[in-house]
């Protein structure tokens, strides 16, 4: 009921819609108990008084009646099917707005395929919760009390020996919901799994293909749709065994009315026409019970659904605008700050270990190190992706965590080797950047980028769609549009993670080209493993074990010896600077 509670407060604002379907619902309901007793006076028209008159009218009537209850209920129904509708709308956005607020520490702890399936299956599975479930839970409800209240003005007695089995079904349909529940929650959690192994293989799928191991993945997507196709063989069993319960249960329960209700009317205490009339009316209850407990098992899977979309939901975001935070004072300088910060990611480990650092606005700052030094997550903390665990981080002297998320992020622009484009045209990844740009700036920025030329050559010039991920442009050519989209941004900090690494040589002369260009009068902090391209840096900081245990420039560093010196050489006696 919590769950219930939960899905249908997101129906509030659509109350009124809500009330009229649930209106015109039981209206349609309540003409459905009527027809009994027009039947029972037809019977008894024709069997008791054998009136022809009384036959025609009590036709024309039932007619009427059935007319109206189709015409209303549709309308109840349309109003209802709305309503479910925009509730799952809105849930669904809910939740994909709620997915953009959570840190990156989520994403990079939970598998994108277990990220979809929440937002597909399990709000597909509330969905049916929130329009057939809710409207069949009125009407049931209504004929119910309908039908025993009828039943026991026509024949007290013979309502006593039916109810008899009403205890018995209840505990029977508790028990089942129970197991029902724990199974579809199971089910949904395997459907995540299998979604998140199909996805990972189609997303590195030259990966796959590669090593031959295509075999080997349909084998374990084999193995997770078994998993779950057991689950569902548990679910179906019980389901199967309940409703065969039931079943019987019904018949004996016809049975012993046929027997009963015909001693009544050979009695005299009941007439054709009631017999008949009761007979409906318990088909009726058996219809609800029978409809209750297939209630009661599509809400007990929508709560296993739900209970992972409102986990989801009551997660708190790690990164958020404190109280009182403002955003940062117009122009942003650039000038940043690290304090004593110290970092780890989940299992502890420390990755910055006390970190102090100050940054001119428009310094150029390199960043070099062995793998696993804390150079990316230094860059990361600066957008604020994470938060440190002590010390503070400043821009232009505003401590991070007192300034808005936003205006931090809207000061800064990264570019990273592993670029992430979107499946649309060339001009709306690079108008990414600043969605309010025109042609004119878009196309500008892409020149500065040495990305025009490449652009204008494609089939439908800057409408040309990339494909999945960039996939139907070549690393350099990504490169120079994530170029040209920070370069739209504008930003007064730049962030350059290994930009050039894995590009050949021609195509790192063209970025390195319009990455000096994007560098101009920016505070600049660059990540690179080749030498060569950080050499002309203002400052290079030397990184080992999360620490800053060195920094000057090139000449410096090299005259000094250590760390850096000892990599310059390696790197520079069969390695020729770049121009």
């Amino acid at each position: 009921m919590t769950t219930l509670r939960r899905i249908l407060a997101f129906a509030r604002p659509y109350r009124a819609r809500l009330i009229l379907a649930i209106g015109l619902t039981l209206v349609s309901t309540a003409i459905g108990l009527i027809v009994p007793l027009g039947l029972k006076e037809l019977i008894d028209a024709v069997f008791t008084e054998k009136n022809a008159g009384l036959l025609d009218r009590l036709s024309l009537g039932l007619l009427g009646l059935f007319a109206i209850q189709a015409l209303v209920g549709s309308f109840g129904r349309y109003f209802m099917e709305w309503t479910g509708e925009r509730v799952v709308t809105d849930l669904r956005r809910r939740v994909y707005d709620h997915l953009h607020r959570l840190g990156l520490r989520y994403f990079s702890t939970t598998r994108t395929g277990e990220i979809t399936s929440r937002l597909t299956n399990d709000v597909s599975s509330v969905q049916k919760t929130a329009t057939d479930d809710l409207a069949s839970a009125l009407t049931l409800s209504l004929t119910l009390i309908g039908s025993l209240v009828l039943m026991v003005v026509l024949n007290w007695r013979l309502t006593l020996v039916i109810l008899v089995t009403v205890p018995i079904m209840a505990i029977g349909t508790r028990y089942f919901g129970q197991v029902v529940r724990k199974l579809s929650r199971e089910i949904q959690d395997k459907l995540a799994d299998t979604t998140a192994i199909a996805e990972e293989a189609i997303a590195a799928i030259r990966v796959v293909k590669a090593f031959a191991r295509e075999r080997f993945e349909t084998s374990r997507y084999g193995t997770a749709v078994e998993s779950l196709f057991e689950t569902a063989r548990k679910r179906a069993v019980v389901v199967a065994a309940f409703w065969g319960g039931v079943g019987f249960m019904f018949f004996v329960a016809l049975v012993v009315i046929f027997w009963f209700g015909g001693r009544e009317v050979l009695a005299d205490r009941l007439s054709a026409g009631d017999l008949v009339a009761f007979i409906v009316y318990a088909l009726n209850i058996a219809r609800t019970v029978s409809g209750a407990s297939r209630l009661y098992a599509s809400l007990n899977s929508a709560a296993g659904a739900s209970e992972r979309l409102f986990e989801l939901l009551d997660m708190a975001p790690e990164i958020a605008d404190a109280p009182g935070a403002r955003p940062l004072a117009e122009p942003v300088r650039g000038e940043v700050a690290f304090e004593d910060v110290r970092f780890s990611y989940d299992d502890g480990r420390p990755v910055l270990d006390g970190v102090s650092l100050h940054v001119k606005p428009g310094e150029t700052i390199a960043l070099v190190g062995p793998s696993g030094a804390g150079k990316t997550t230094l860059l990361n903390l600066i957008p604020r992706f994470y938060d440190p665990d002590k010390g503070s981080i400043q821009i232009d002297g505003v401590d991070l965590r007192e300034a808005t998320v936003d205006s931090v992020r809207e000061a800064v622009s990264l570019v990273a080797q592993d670029i992430e484009l979107f499946g649309v045209s060339l001009a709306q990844n690079i108008r990414y950047g600043r969605l309010d740009a025109t042609d004119d700036e878009i196309e500008r920025a892409a020149r500065a980028a040495n990305a025009h030329e490449f652009i204008v050559e494609a089939a439908q010039g800057y409408q040309t769609e990339v494909g999945e991920r960039g996939v139907k442009l070549s690393g350099g050519q990504r490169q120079r549009v994530a170029i040209a989209r920070a370069l739209l941004k504008d930003p007064p900090i730049l962030l350059l993670d290994e930009a050039t690494s894995a590009l050949d040589a021609e195509s790192e002369a063209a970025v390195q080209e319009a990455l000096a260009r994007l560098m101009e009068g920016r505070t600049t902090f660059v990540i690179a493993h080749r030498l060569a391209t950080v050499r002309d840096a203002d400052r290079i900081l030397v990184m080992d074990a999360g620490q800053i245990i060195d920094e000057g420039t090139h000449d410096d560093l090299v005259a000094r010896g250590g760390l850096y010196a000892r990599l310059a050489a390696l790197q520079f006696n069969d390695a020729v600077p770049l121009a």
